[in-house]
């Protein structure tokens, strides 16, 4: 039988009593207010940092995460669409199978990404190869106005696990809780534009899905945010629809925008993580109010490589590198070693000639001497930045990730006049044109003109054309096919 000293019991319990009483008149009280950051990052094609190393990278993506998860643990980062495609890797291979945006999930998943939306290139890949990156991330997808179309009918999008199927959620709430026990919940809903139309994917109306899940949300959370991948005319009728909405993480223009319209807050930032929006909120749970500190930050040389992210990034550089050489290419041998700063900024390219765009365009018209005029569109230039000298041959591919072929094709000036309109009239898009410098618009007449004369209606033309143009999948030419040759 074990014999216990009453004093020394009573001495202990004293000190457990006193203890637990010091803790109780001490505790930090819920003061009824939330702190939240969210890192915003949009049209993601790059895992590793361009301009010869100064600009984004996904590593120092994840160092600014980290960086913010130190001051709050309730830090987030989102990623507003465009990241599966366009990327060179793409058509690159690894262990049998196409890589198809392997690599940036694989780097996502390292850098913390916890919430993303589709965008619209997400669907230039196939469906399968969009499957097994949904299986591979380790984020969160929130699609309210974006379906999975199958020979069963129409519904969300899963990810496949060995538990089962998680449908991706039409809304999303997150509930949060801070040092002193203040709780908020967090509404999110995802929405993407209806551009890219393949069999495997149905879309609803954004503005209707958008309001909808809104309502269905408003009642139950402390904010509710928008993540989005349209454009910046569409996140402001989005603002003014819905007024009531906290914050917009808007995606798909590459250049960084802001705007409030009434109390609405819209953050874009530059593509390819040159740049990130830092979000901070805070939730006043007294008044009902909340208030967002929106600022934007450079990504560049002085923010530090994530060794954990680095480590990935490297692996998929390596396996790019050993597939370019596959291919007969060298992707560190220099092009260029001189010259201007070459302009493939996507405000430029699909709006004016740049000095890139003019290159290529002379590059087509070499690979194809005998055609009187070549023409591309500029949404196959995806580098969306300015090449400093020394140019690459990895530059180069990077610049043009979809590949494809020039076909050589016989038009009549009739046609190539309509042609040269449409692309006019998509002035802003990818569906804007480039073309040799033989052709101009006078401003005077109005009319096209051909080496300073009118084309002739009636006479065949030669043109050397990418062979996207001719499926009649760009904006306002769909009428151009490769079965009307002449018209």
């Amino acid at each position: 039988m074990r014999k216990f000293n009453v004093s020394v019991l009573i001495v202990v319990l004293f000190l457990l009593s006193a203890c637990s009483s010091t803790q109780k008149s001490t505790g930090v009280k819920d003061d009824g207010k939330l702190d939240f950051t969210i890192v915003q990052i949009n049209d993601v094609y790059e895992i590793a940092p361009l301009d010869g190393g100064k600009w984004g990278g996904m590593a120092r993506v994840a160092t600014v995460k980290k960086e913010y998860l130190k001051e709050n643990p309730n830090t987030f980062m989102a990623l507003a669409g465009d990241f599966l495609s366009p990327s060179v890797y793409n058509s690159l291979k690894y262990e049998g199978n196409r890589i198809r945006g392997k690599q940036m999930v694989d780097a996502m998943n390292v850098a913390g990404v916890d919430l993303v939306v589709f965008g619209n290139h997400e669907f230039d890949i196939a469906e399968t190869d969009v499957q097994s990156r949904i299986n591979e991330s380790n984020f969160k997808w929130i699609s309210t106005n974006t379906f999975h179309k199958t020979d069963k009918g129409i519904s969300p999008f899963v990810k496949q696990t060995k538990e089962g199927d998680e449908r991706f959620p039409e809304s999303y709430i997150m509930e949060l809780k801070d040092a002193d026990g203040t709780t908020a919940k967090i509404g999110y809903i995802g929405l993407t534009l209806p551009f890219t139309k393949v069999p495997y994917v149905s879309y609803t109306d954004v503005f209707t899905s958008a309001q909808k899940k809104y309502d269905e949300l408003k009642d139950q959370c402390d904010a509710v945010i928008a993540i989005t991948h349209q454009t910046m005319e569409n996140d402001i009728k989005l603002a003014k629809e819905i007024p009531g909405l906290t914050l917009i993480i808007g995606g798909h223009e590459h250049e960084r925008h802001y705007a409030k319209i009434g109390n609405v807050y819209i953050t874009k930032a530059d593509a390819n993580a040159k740049s990130a929006y830092i979000l901070k909120l805070n939730i006043n749970k007294k008044n009902q109010q909340v208030s967002v500190a929106a600022k934007i930050i450079d990504i560049n040389e002085s923010t530090p490589f994530d060794a954990a992210t680095d480590i990935v990034v490297k692996k998929w550089t390596d396996i790019g590198n050993a597939n370019y050489a596959s291919l007969g290419f060298d992707a560190t041998k220099i092009c260029m070693a001189t010259g201007k700063p070459l302009d493939g900024r996507e405000p430029y390219t699909r709006t004016t000639k740049t000095n890139f765009t003019e290159m290529i365009v002379a590059a087509m018209e070499k690979a194809s001497p005998t055609a009187d005029i070549a023409i591309m569109n500029s949404g196959a230039i995806r580098v969306d930045d300015i090449l400093q000298m020394p140019v690459t041959q990895y530059d180069i591919i990077r610049s043009l990730p979809f590949g494809g072929s020039i076909m050589e094709v016989e038009m009549k000036g009739s046609l190539l006049i309509k042609v040269l309109e449409a692309g006019k009239n998509n002035v802003g898009s990818g569906g804007f044109l480039q073309y040799s410098s033989s052709i101009m618009k006078d401003s005077v007449t109005n009319n096209w003109t051909f080496k300073n004369a009118p084309f002739d209606i009636n006479k065949v033309y030669k043109v050397a054309i990418s062979d996207f143009l001719m499926t009649g999948g760009e904006a306002n030419l769909g009428f151009l096919q490769k079965i009307i040759l002449i018209l």
